[in-house]
């Protein structure tokens, strides 16, 4: 029986790096509160020059979620927040009212060759959270709850599953797990939650006998539980939760319930009214102007 309500392909773009993009999708805006999915790199950056950094930008009415397989980058924002990240470390910055912030590659990164790969994602807010005061969160990878048996790892990254609770802080009923499966192992997802997606990194799964590609994203159907089986050694990335509370208006790096938040977070940050970021100097320009 097919338990893949949708599959999407990812969308490459370059923002300095390659990316592969697969929310928000034509047939899917969102996955629980997950509204925007971004599979960054590899990607090795020049010794020298700035390729790679994402210079300060404005968020509104979402949860940035940062998490690195290999690689280190530089937050900073304008809370005055400067924090490395580390792989399976997760970085978390709630934007609510607004927030901007910046993310560079480390010199030593750079004079290291190392290649920077992850995943970047955003949550939407709740209603009643959209407009909240802006807030930061860091969590080092040895803080978060880890589960292996029969040749399944896995670490739960934000919510509840699998009988794990994450200490992350979460804004809405949600999960997301990174999972490493041994060649033959097998993972039975639960209905938990009423969205769920998987999303194959690298390897060769299948979902209930139907093959899913690297670099695919499977929306399954709700309300049954779903076989993940690995045919090679995979990594995977879980995820879901509760619908979103309405519809959401995405533009730019904007997320709100009307287009009336988006046009005055558009006012703000062309007229300068975002707070900085301390020690920067450079920032995205207003793309509308």
């Amino acid at each position: 029986m097919n338990a893949i309500q949708h599959l999407l392909l990812p969308k490459t773009s370059d923002i300095g790096f390659p990316v592969q993009r697969l929310l928000p999708a034509t047939e899917v805006q969102s996955v629980g509160p997950f509204v925007f999915f971004d599979h960054m790199g590899p990607a090795r950056f020049a010794r020298e020059g700035t390729a790679g950094d994402v210079r300060p930008h404005p968020h509104i009415g979402l949860a940035t979620v940062t998490y690195l397989y290999s690689g280190a980058m530089m937050h900073r924002d304008s809370l005055g927040y400067v924090q490395r990240i580390e792989p399976g470390a997760i970085n978390l910055m709630a934007a609510g009212r607004g927030i901007v912030h910046s993310e560079r590659v480390p010199a030593d990164v750079r004079a290291d060759q190392v290649a920077v790969r992850g995943i970047q994602i955003w949550l939407a807010l709740p209603a009643e959270r959209e407009e909240m005061e802006p807030a930061f969160h860091h969590y080092p990878a040895e803080r978060l709850p880890a589960i292996a048996f029969r040749g399944v790892s896995l670490q739960l990254l934000i919510g509840a599953a699998f009988g794990l609770r994450s200490p992350v802080v979460a804004y809405s009923p949600t999960f997301q797990a990174d999972v490493k499966l041994a060649e033959g192992g097998a993972l039975a997802l639960p209905p938990d939650y009423p969205e769920r997606g998987v999303y194959l990194t690298e390897g060769q799964l299948t979902v209930e006998d139907e093959p899913l590609a690297t670099g695919q994203l499977a929306v399954l159907k709700p309300g049954r539980t779903v076989r993940l089986e690995a045919r090679t050694p995979v990594r995977l990335m879980l995820l879901g939760g509760a619908p979103l509370d309405g519809k959401r208006f995405i533009y730019w790096n904007f997320v709100a319930r009307t287009r009336e938040r988006i046009e005055a977070a558009k006012a703000d940050w062309a007229e300068g009214r975002f707070t900085p970021v301390p020690g920067e100097t450079e920032f995205i320009p207003a793309p509308w102007r």
